[in-house]
């Protein structure tokens, strides 16, 4: 224990006696934040306190120690032969269990058993699929080339047989230290990536990788109702893992191409389509396309240009059982462009026998109401 070290540990935590685990750790937390040496370099006053809260942490976070603190105070501990938290590298191991990658250590914390199983890589495939495609599904069959786990030697890398020697370089303990001020810190070892070991007798299949490259070919069926950005998870069909670990998933991300004629807004589908001015005015039954086939749709006379008309349940199914949308169909009423002579003067009948055409209509009611209002702004200023 620091000779130094004569304050009360519920003061330097500011923490009150009776104060829970809890308390305590999230007290240490935001005092080993404000304190931290790369936080505040050559600023002794700072790393006296960081060390400090970092004594007083590992007394009350013991369970023991902190009882025989409460009944004995710092010679009591003494007496016990408690000299501190240790070294540079004990403080940091605590830092790790409460901060993971907050200060960037990669401490021990947070790889347990380096020596595992190591689960494989997720894959992306982002698959292009047709309108009517993403409408009715469809199953697709792709040729992917991956890292599978290799066979010989079972994903570990190492020739059958034969075992992993220690890493030189870190003596086994995955971390090599380097100094940095009045303490040291510990990262991973560039030689073994802190597992310890290093192999020195690879497998012949994998090189010492655990995995090797395969082609495979995968069914991949794609439901009914997706649309662009729709993503499916295959589960196991990632990358092979290494040492027992599972395999990885993939993922396969749809993109759908438009349609000539057809667009889509959620479930719903929208179509223009043409009905002859004749038709128009007099109303028709026609035949329209819909994704489903064929369907009827009454126009009835006098529909205007834009008009739409909905076909229920001619839509797009939904995922999961959801009830299909409906088709809008939006009238574009087509004036002919080419008349024979006849033509011609039947129209021109048409017009005559008009009482008063639509355009004519609209201009008189237009400049009706420009008048009058002309008129009264004219007497307004009169007066």
């Amino acid at each position: 224990m620091s000779e130094k070290m004569s304050r009360d540990y519920y003061e330097v935590l500011g923490v009150p006696r009776e104060a829970g685990m809890d308390e305590i750790k999230k007290a240490y937390r935001k005092l080993a934040m404000k304190y931290h040496p790369d936080r505040n370099p050559g600023d002794g006053e700072a790393e006296a306190k960081f060390k400090e809260a970092a004594e007083a942490y590992e007394v009350l976070s013991d369970v023991q120690k902190r009882r025989i603190y409460d009944a004995y105070g710092h010679q009591g501990l003494k007496n016990t032969g408690y000299r501190g938290p240790g070294t540079a590298d004990d403080i940091f191991s605590s830092i790790n269990d409460l901060f993971g990658d907050l200060f960037g250590f990669g401490g021990r914390s947070r790889q347990r058993n380096p020596n595992g199983p190591i689960p494989g890589d997720d894959l992306r495939y982002d698959m292009e699929i047709s309108f009517m495609d993403a409408v009715h599904g469809v199953t697709r069959e792709v040729e992917l080339t991956k890292r599978e786990t290799c066979w010989t030697c079972e994903g570990s890398g190492l020739r059958p047989g034969y075992k992993p020697q220690m890493c030189p370089t870190c003596h086994g303990r995955g971390q090599v230290i380097r100094s940095q001020g009045f303490f040291q810190v510990s990262s991973t070892c560039p030689q073994c990536g802190g597992s310890g070991q290093i192999i020195t007798d690879p497998c012949n299949d994998c090189h010492g990788q655990g995995l090797v490259n395969k082609t495979k070919r995968v069914s991949i069926k794609i439901p009914a109702g997706v649309d662009t950005g729709a993503r499916m998870r295959l589960r196991g069909e990632g990358e092979g893992g290494r040492r027992g670990g599972p395999s990885g998933d993939l993922y396969v991300v749809i993109y759908v191409r438009p349609h000539e004629y057809f667009q889509r807004e959620g479930q719903n589908i929208y179509l223009r389509y043409p009905v002859s001015m004749v038709k128009a005015a007099l109303g028709c039954e026609v035949e329209v396309p819909t994704i489903h086939g064929s369907a009827k749709l009454k126009i009835p006379a006098g529909t205007q240009p834009g008009e739409h008309f909905t076909l229920k349940h001619q839509g797009v199914a939904g995922l999961r059982g959801k009830s299909p949308g409906d088709m809008i169909v939006e009238v574009q009423v087509q004036t002919p462009t080419k008349l024979t002579k006849q033509q011609k003067t039947l129209l021109r009948e048409f017009a005559e026998q008009s009482s008063e055409s639509q355009e004519e209509g609209f201009f008189s009611r237009l400049f009706h109401s420009h008048f009058s209002q002309t008129d009264k702004k004219q007497h307004a200023g009169d007066a």
